[in-house]
């Protein structure tokens, strides 16, 4: 994939993902890249991740999680351990300002809680990160906290539509984005459940038109994407990743028309100048 395929496909990824899980388009200005490996270590443990974040910490902050933790290790009840995780993801959220501890702690909370709503934010969550992950071994690590989030919800709520495209975007937007054509299948999978009982369902559609080019199977993305457009002529996302799948099918007329659409639609300075320097090497 070329790297101004790539930037679009970012842009794409960041507003499909504020759209889907918080109902708003995310600032655009914060572009992702596709992973690359950083290393042969594709797995990591979260003592690691804890152990790295904690060398970034003030001696203050250390007592101040040193007192955290000891309260998690006394706490012999569920709703003080529940309480607790809480308190450790404020911490590495505003004070320390560390990603993965905020969402593990998050994480754990929710899986004590056991209730949908806080499964599905912090799944969601930390799908969101995943967009911009670019150090392998923590994407593998941050897909399989949330895959087990979305499928515990799902375990209280198996019908639903949006947990299920959730879980099914972790495979493709976690390891598929490193080129993992069997977990990007097997998001498709789980998606597709959702477009058999609901057709209509576009944020399904969408999820399958992305996986479809991230697959290479670009009439088949071509193919949902189209349907979303139709669906929702303003779909800034679904016309991007248009553009970009006709552009990697090699059609290049196609590629500009759909590039200049979302130029217009787009009110943000950065995606227009990718944009540009896109249809240039078109042409």
């Amino acid at each position: 994939m070329k790297r101004a395929q790539i930037i679009l496909v970012s842009v794409g990824l960041l507003l499909f993902i504020g759209l889907l899980f918080f109902g708003k388009t995310v600032n655009p200005n914060k572009q992702i890249t596709a992973a690359k490996p950083t290393s042969a270590q594709t797995t990591i443990l979260f003592a690691d991740i804890l152990s790295t974040s904690k060398e970034k910490l003030t001696a203050e902050q250390n007592a101040r999680l040193t007192s955290l933790e000891n309260s998690v290790v006394r706490g012999d009840v569920q709703n003080q351990k529940i309480h607790v995780y809480h308190e450790l993801a404020t911490f590495w959220k505003d004070s320390a300002k560390a990603f993965e501890p905020y969402a593990y702690y998050t994480a754990e909370a929710a899986k004590l809680d056991n209730s949908e709503k806080n499964l599905t934010f912090a799944a969601q969550l930390i799908l969101a990160n995943l967009r911009s992950e670019q150090d392998e071994a923590k994407l593998n690590w941050e897909t399989e906290q949330a895959i087990g989030l979305f499928e515990q919800a799902l375990k209280l709520n198996p019908t639903s539509a949006d947990l299920k495209i959730g879980l099914g975007s972790c495979y493709i937007f976690g390891k598929g984005r490193f080129g993992g054509a069997a977990e990007t299948m097997q998001g498709v999978q789980k998606v597709l459940e959702v477009v058999r009982t609901d057709s209509m369902n576009m944020k399904a559609q969408l999820v399958l038109g992305i996986g479809g080019y991230i697959s290479g199977q670009y009439d088949k993305a071509i193919e949902r994407l189209t349907k979303v457009i139709t669906t929702e002529p303003q779909n800034l996302e679904a016309i991007a990743f248009l553009a970009d799948t006709y552009a990697a099918k090699g059609d290049k007329q196609e590629a500009i028309k759909w590039y200049q659409l979302s130029k217009r639609m787009s009110n943000d300075p950065h995606y227009t100048e990718e944009v540009d320097q896109r249809i240039k090497e078109l042409k």
